[in-house]
């Protein structure tokens, strides 16, 4: 009973520290109990089977945490308008069973190499379990650590430095030294000891916030200019009106959208992912000749200086199998179609620029390792809201020049804008502020919506640009570069947000190295695998 009570509490302090509803400072100590629970079930439990103990706990407390985490996912909706339950099901049970394997890694390796080195496992294999976890096409980073502070971005002005990566490593260190202290005082009931370890830990905890603390009220840095936004908010139910009404209707509602709002001088016009055309897609190969798109080039003859960006629905066919894409899908004989989530940017009297989404969400827009899966499930998908198919992406980001001045947006679509060491690329690229074209209205009124406009604070913070997001129901917002919302507006409101965006060409470190502990933890983790099995030989080799 003890160690589900540990097992419980674990879970709780996890759930408890997320945002947007939750206080992060329980996550210094979150895992201590998972931790404490794997010790005692390894060293005085008198279970037969441990591992499966240590597994079975372990499970029970990562579904919990992604239950009340992630449970919004719920809010996806089949298209006879029912609930998705394999919606929320299938992320929480395989993301819960992944972080079990990384834990029972942990266990086997403690086991194996003793307390101190399995501590230093344990750290090297959950950086490298996150990293893999942004990388992969199953990628679900949602739950990452360095995420639980982006409500508090006065703390972590560090990010800049390593990212929120970094800050996965700063919680997992505090927490296996708290652990760790814990350990030597169960051991020796040695006071000193007790004070000069929570110091330490004390330390490691005020340090990095006050440093951070100094920097956020000392920002000054100057930017090259400035740029009046728009952001439109369109409220488009994405279940039936976007696909039932007539795709100049949903248009002529945005550009009546912009008219109202166009106060002074605008010189971004921005609306959400896939706010056009509706129902269907656009041809990218007819880009020109669209009437979607050059009622866009209409609109901004009326308003001299501006552009206009949006998120659309777009596709590209094709009449031959030769370098045929993976994602291409079979039309009719002779002719298949590959389909993009993409951001386009619209001037009058030049061609339209396109963006194709680079990072998919899984099952909703991309199938999963396709070549391995396909013969295996036919053309199966998991339906978590949204179009099911899989899209085609951009192999790099790109960033939209703006003719008229110093602007160069950074089209980040939705889901990307979790990912940091991605969006730096788009910096890399020249961007000088960050344009989030997003709908997340799948899922109502939800954590789930606020979880994702949080997250656009650490890619502030990161990169060091001003955001101006998008999104279709909400929420809409400017972020300055300090990860602060300067304004935002209501969910469920039909409206436009004005904001003058700052525009800012430095680079930061972390924008320049990117996940670099990650990197690190990958090779400590080889390091500490080789080193076991060198071990284990020369063991092997002295008995023999």
């Amino acid at each position: 009973m003890k160690y589900v009570l540990l097992t419980l509490i674990s879970a709780m302090l996890l759930s408890i520290s997320w945002p947007t509803y939750g206080v992060p400072f329980f996550i210094f100590f979150a895992l201590v109990p998972l931790l404490m629970m794997e010790h005692g079930v390894s060293k005085f439990s008198e279970y037969k089977r441990k591992s499966w103990v240590v597994f079975a706990l372990s499970y029970i407390c990562f579904v919990i945490w992604n239950i009340v985490t992630t449970g919004w996912l719920y809010g996806a909706k089949n298209p006879d308008g029912s609930h998705s339950i394999l919606a929320v099901v299938f992320p929480v049970l395989v993301n819960s069973l992944l972080y079990s394997l990384v834990f029972q890694c942990y266990h086997w390796y403690k086991n194996a190499q003793g307390t101190y080195w399995g501590l230093a496992f344990f750290i090297a294999i959950w950086m490298s379990f996150e990293k893999f976890h942004l990388s992969w096409e199953f990628t679900w980073p949602w739950l990452n650590l360095g995420n639980a502070f982006s409500e508090y971005p006065k703390l972590i002005q560090w990010y800049d430095t390593l990212g929120a990566t970094g800050g996965s490593f700063w919680i997992l260190l505090i927490n296996i030294l708290i652990f760790y202290t814990i350990r030597i005082w169960q051991a020796g009931r040695k006071r000193k000891d007790l004070i000069k370890n929570t110091s330490i830990v004390a330390t490691l905890i005020i340090i990095p916030m006050i440093i951070s603390v100094v920097r956020y009220n000392s920002f000054n840095e100057k930017p090259i200019g400035s740029v009046n936004v728009l952001m439109l908010q369109p409220d488009l139910d994405p279940y039936a009106e976007k696909y039932s009404k007539d795709s100049l209707i949903i248009e002529n509602d945005l550009l009546d959208l912009a008219e109202k709002n166009s106060k002074g001088k605008i010189d971004y016009y921005i609306a959400p992912e896939t706010a056009l055309p509706g129902r269907g897609s656009i041809s990218e190969r007819g880009f020109e000749k669209s009437i979607i798109l050059n009622n866009l080039k209409s609109f901004l003859t009326k308003h001299p200086g501006s552009v206009f960006a949006t998120g659309i629905s777009s596709h590209k066919f094709y009449t031959s199998e030769e370098n045929l894409p993976k994602e291409a899908y079979q039309l009719n004989p002779g002719l298949w179609v590959e389909s993009f989530n993409s951001a386009v940017q619209v001037v009058p009297n030049r061609n339209v620029e396109v963006y194709h989404k680079g990072k998919l969400v899984p099952g909703v827009e991309i199938f999963p390792y396709m070549n391995y899966l396909k013969p295996l499930l036919g053309d199966a998908m998991l339906n978590l809201g949204g179009t099911v198919a899989s899209l085609g992406t951009d192999k790099e980001r790109v960033a939209f020049a703006n003719p008229f001045n110093k602007g160069k947006m950074a089209p980040i679509i939705c889901y990307e804008s979790i990912y940091g060491e991605f969006t730096g690329d788009y910096v890399k690229k020249g961007a000088n502020f960050l344009a989030i074209m997003t709908n997340d209205s799948w899922w109502g009124v939800s954590e789930g919506h606020r979880q994702l406009l949080s997250y656009a604070r650490l890619r502030a913070i990161e990169t060091r640009r001003e955001i101006a997001r998008a999104a279709n129901s909400g929420i809409s917002a400017h972020i300055d570069a300090r990860g602060e919302i300067i304004e935002d507006t209501f969910y469920g409101d039909k409206t436009a947000l004005f904001a003058k965006v700052n525009l800012y060409d430095q680079m930061t470190f972390y924008t320049r190295a990117g996940d670099l502990l990650s990197r690190f933890s990958i090779f400590a983790l080889g390091f500490l695998l080789f080193y076991f099995l060198i071990k284990r030989f020369q063991a092997r080799t002295k008995k023999s």
